[in-house]
């Protein structure tokens, strides 16, 4: 099985992280020549959030997401440096559920594998507020690549 597409799933956190973020995606999709889907989910409260400074006067359920993620934050500085490496990029967006939508997302792009951020939890907080890179690693329908970075919100 080679690997063809990597869905790089990313959201506003991963700001601060991208340039690492965009080094492990190139760690596995340059040498492959294989195509990055550039994800992001978001739900309508977040869209609601910073859809004034995006320059969007929809609201949610009237939005095309591929067109909020192309101008949200990471996905532009991703897009740039990935491009520049030579990978060819696809930017995707989706409303909802975030786990869920970018579990879906991986399916509808036939992603041969998923590369997620996330930041150090405790077991008690993942207990009490949940982890979104969590469920999506438990429910990907292939194998995920987690990059952890215990800098961020420690």
């Amino acid at each position: 099985m080679g690997i063809d597409t990597v869905l790089l799933a990313v959201g506003p956190m991963d700001t601060v992280r991208a340039d690492d973020l965009a080094d492990t995606v190139l760690e596995i999709a340059a040498p492959l020549e294989a195509t990055v889907v550039i994800g992001h989910a978001f739900t309508a409260a977040e869209y609601e959030e910073f859809r004034d400074n995006l320059g969007f006067e929809d609201r949610a359920e009237d939005v095309d997401p591929d067109a909020v993620a192309t101008r949200r934050s990471p996905v532009p500085t991703l897009e740039e440096r990935l491009s520049e490496a030579g990978v060819e990029t696809e930017v995707q967006g989706a409303l909802g559920d975030v786990a869920t939508e970018v579990v879906e997302m991986a399916r509808a792009v036939d992603a041969d594998r998923l590369v997620v951020g996330g930041r150090r939890r405790s077991p008690a907080e993942k207990a009490v507020l949940g982890s979104v890179s969590q469920e999506i690693i438990l429910a990907a329908p292939c194998p995920v690549t987690y990059y952890r970075d215990l800098d961020v919100m420690e």
